[in-house]
């Protein structure tokens, strides 16, 4: 608990007195500095010249607050006379009635008072009214002044303290009594369930707890922590007041919502005193708080608590009590690495050995009190436990003895031990070693290298992980140092293949990277799952100095090319990650742009697909190709369109017309850019490409930009927007084109429920009739069927032309059409049976048309049966 009025609070109340006026006031106006002076004279002379008796300074402080802060009656009554505003309030929320009660001048709190000020205007740090700064304050005088014109004399600031609050925290008793005499509450609490009594107890002022009693305060009262006068009275050492408040009642036993006790408190903030008093008239030396803690586990802990801890054992406290996790007195002693409490603690518990004490037991981890002093690395501990004949080799639940926590602790001093095993492995097999190289103790690797030849076969081991890599994974420069010198070779691998120099470049730890280059660590070693080096392992994750290090001593020529199980290069995973920096490092190094992996993407294609503008930037200085394609034939410009990047498509789409304007920047499925973006609905990225190419609307797979830009994703269309579709028209997309299944972009809509687009197209293709459609587009079948169901051929299109002159290509070859149509007679049908198609070649490249709405035949009998 820390119960405590914050002192820089009340110093903001009474503000300037903390600074020297000279120095703070050296930029104030010439009346403010008259006034600080105090010179009467030339203040009467400045206001005589219309000095302005309202100016404010930075803090929007006025001439009024500086001569009340003062308590210049003669000054003040001068500035109000000339207009001073007497609620003036600065930055702080402060008038000069706060800084008038502030400077305990009563005479001049009457002056303001009488003038109009308003009596209880808050502050605006702490809403604090000037009664609870004259309170803070000693000024008895202000608070007789202010009272009658209080309209209580409890009224709260923001913390919901009262002025009897801060009068029991200063220790006031004149102020106390006044305050009570006037009707103040006693038993007013504060935010914090806080009761005046509280803040006397704490802070120990005794006359004042004394008054408060007399009054009929509440001993046993609580805040909202459960904290009693006692309580507080305790942990802060106050004797006379705990002799006091127990002698009125106070119970000593009563815990708080923590579950200690007042012995709890005193033993914990080592106060022997009040621990020795409260024993003496019958505390409980076990009671356990709400964590299983005795007074004796909180002395164990204490910086301050070997005598606590001594007075307890000897007043028969439980040594081999258990608190939260099964943790004694004595693990907690030496878990805090108070070596005086553990020496202490051993010599009490070796003198009740014969009770039954013993301070080999273990925790609910098995954890004697030697691994929790060998892990926090207090020497002075381990020696006195080790002496007393704990058990060096004991293994806890993790199968870790001792030797393993003190290798991963910085002690330096070797425990002569002579029945010690350093080649103890723990539950994943790691030795001492591992630990102390993993937590980079260099002193203990070279004790643990000293102590045991053995130790030098475990770190050339890899089973299951040698110490060099976890010295690298946790960036252990000085280890790696040490271990690189021991070791052979330093490129041993673990389980999945990683060498040190592959992790240290995963892990961007650049000074483990040099280390181990200066050993000859090599840079094409491959790990076994992608095959990838460690200069993989820098570009993807962006570590710039690391990939420095690397190509500075690359120890092949293409080793900047070399590609992982996927192909991959350095490059590519750098580009992937959005790495620029490296990107820049490895093309500048001489790194191919233009490399694909097994699927031939390149560098330029996945920089498209993460719209990084900077990578293609890079990439494109370097001479990359935008038309590179992967083996769908897709090139960058296909990836950025798909992705909408339009401002990457840009830098692309003039890169392109520089390599190759002629480019048709179709696929293998002859799919355009432009497709992708109507596929997508990237509606800035189709404006563009149709700006720079508009013939691309019709180039390329008959499953055109149109049919995208109506149903995006066509087979799972969700949005009736037309903003693609009206683009892809506007730039002469034909609108009665069809796809390679026949369906024009029509039926695309209506099938998909796109009631804007079918009105789109319908108004757009009002004037051509179904026949007419089927024609040009050469659906020999469809045509078929229009016929036999009545279709005229003499049937005209906006354009005048027939059906069949709709076959023709263009206006020119319908023209000649028609004038040889015009020429020949007609022929009868001799056979009105025999198909139109029959004689003809196309017929065996179109299948029946798929009636879906033919109704079922239930086995009706033949008329020929």
């Amino acid at each position: 608990m820390s119960l405590d009025l914050n002192t820089a609070k009340k110093r903001r109340i009474c503000g300037w007195f903390v600074i020297k006026i000279n120095v703070l006031f050296v930029l104030q106006s010439p009346l403010v500095q008259a006034i600080f002076s105090q010179n009467v004279e030339e203040v009467k002379l400045l206001l005589h010249k219309k000095e302005d008796v309202n100016v404010l300074d930075q803090d929007l402080r006025s001439p009024l607050h500086a001569a009340a802060f003062l308590g210049d009656v003669r000054l003040m009554d001068l500035l109000i006379k000339s207009g001073a505003y007497v609620n003036a309030q600065d930055r702080a929320g402060l008038t000069p009635l706060h800084r008038a009660a502030a400077s305990r001048n009563g005479r001049a709190v009457g002056l303001l008072l009488s003038q109009g000020s308003e009596v209880e205007c808050r502050s605006r740090f702490g809403s604090q009214t000037p009664l609870h700064v004259a309170a803070s304050n000693r000024a008895l005088r202000c608070v007789e002044v202010l009272l009658p014109l209080m309209s209580s004399v409890d009224v709260m600031d923001q913390n919901g303290r009262t002025a009897l609050h801060h009068a029991a925290y200063n220790g006031d008793a004149e102020m106390v009594t006044l305050l009570l005499n006037r009707g103040a509450d006693l038993s007013v609490k504060d935010n914090r369930e806080r009761q005046p009594l509280h803040w006397a107890a704490y802070l120990g002022h005794l006359e004042i707890v004394k008054l408060l009693m007399s009054c009929s305060a509440d001993v046993a009262c609580r805040d909202k922590q459960g904290y009693s006068p006692l309580h507080v009275a305790a942990l802060s050492g106050h004797i006379d007041v705990v002799k006091y408040l127990l002698r009125h009642g106070a119970e000593m036993d009563e815990a708080n919502a923590f579950g200690n006790t007042s012995l709890h408190m005193a033993c914990y903030n080592g106060q022997e005193a009040v621990a020795n008093e409260l024993i003496n008239r019958g505390a409980n030396v076990n009671q356990a708080n709400a964590r299983g803690f005795s007074p004796l586990h909180l002395a164990a802990v204490s910086t301050n608590g070997a005598l606590c801890l001594e007075l307890l054992v000897n007043n028969g406290a439980d040594v081999n009590m258990q608190g939260i996790g099964g943790m004694f007195a004595l693990h907690l002693a030496v878990l805090y690495g108070f070596s005086d409490c553990c020496r202490k603690n051993v010599e009490c518990l070796n003198l009740l050995l014969n009770s039954g004490a013993d301070f080999t037991k273990t925790d609910i981890m098995g954890r004697a009190p030697l691994h929790y002093a060998a892990a926090n690395g207090t020497y002075q501990c381990t020696v006195a436990l080790v002496s007393s004949g704990a058990e060096v080799n004991e293994l806890d639940l993790n199968s870790c003895s001792p030797l393993h926590y003190a290798a991963a602790s910085h002690t330096f001093r070797r425990i002569d031990a002579d029945d010690h095993q350093s080649d103890m492995r723990d539950k994943e097999a790691l030795l001492p070693v591992h630990y102390a190289a993993a937590f980079g103790n260099k002193h203990n690797l070279e004790l643990l290298l000293e102590m045991s030849f053995n130790c030098v076969g475990d770190v050339e081991s890899s089973f299951p992980v040698s110490p060099l890599h976890l010295a690298v994974c946790n960036g252990q420069c000085e280890a790696v140092q040490l271990l690189s010198e021991t070791l052979v070779c330093v490129d041993v691998r673990d389980s999945a293949g990683h060498t040190p120099l592959y992790v240290a470049a995963r892990e961007g730890s650049v000074s483990c990277v040099e280390v181990l280059l200066s050993h000859g660590a090599s840079c094409c070693v491959r790990e076994h799952d992608r095959k990838q080096t460690p200069l993989h392992g820098a570009a993807a994750r962006g570590h710039t100095d690391c990939l420095y290090a690397l190509l500075s001593r690359a120890d092949r020529d293409d080793l900047i090319d070399l590609a992982d199980a996927q192909g991959q290069t350095a490059l590519m995973l750098a580009t992937l990650g959005g790495h620029v920096d490296c990107v820049h490092m490895l093309l500048e190094r001489g790194s191919t742009p233009d490399a694909g992996d097994r699927r031939s993407h390149t560098a330029l294609h996945r920089a498209a697909v993460l719209g990084s503008v900077e990578c293609v930037s890079a990439l494109l200085a370097h001479s990359a190709s935008p038309l590179c394609r992967d083996i769908w034939g897709r090139s960058s410009l296909h990836f950025a369109a798909s992705c909408g990047h339009t401002e990457l498509l840009r830098l692309l789409l003039n890169a392109a017309a520089q390599v190759d304007p002629l480019d048709s920047l179709l696929d293998y499925s002859r799919y355009t850019p432009a497709h992708w973006a109507a596929y997508h609905g990237h509606r800035e990225c189709l404006e563009l490409l149709l700006d720079y190419k508009p013939l691309s609307l019709q180039e390329g797979n008959r499953f055109t930009p149109l049919h995208c830009a109506l149903t995006p994703l066509h087979a799972a269309a969700r949005s009736d927007t037309v903003s693609g579709l009206q683009l892809v028209l506007f730039w002469g997309s034909e609108v009665n084109s069809v796809d390679q299944d026949g369906r024009s972009a029509l039926m695309v809509a209506a099938e998909n429920g796109q009631t804007c687009a079918v009105e789109v197209l319908l108004q757009q293709a009002k004037a051509d009739p179904p026949l007419h459609i089927a024609a040009r587009n050469g659906l020999a079948t469809v045509v078929e069927v229009l016929l036999s169901r009545g279709a005229t051929v003499l049937a005209v299109d906006e354009e005048g032309r027939t059906p069949a002159l709709a076959c023709a290509p263009n206006k020119d070859v319908a023209e000649c059409l028609a004038l040889i149509l015009s020429t020949m007679k007609p022929f009868p049908v001799k056979d009105a049976g025999i198909s139109v198609l029959k004689h003809c070649s196309i017929a065996a490249n179109h299948h029946p048309l798929l009636n879906r709405y033919a109704k079922e035949r239930h086995g009706t009998v033949g008329l020929d049966s």
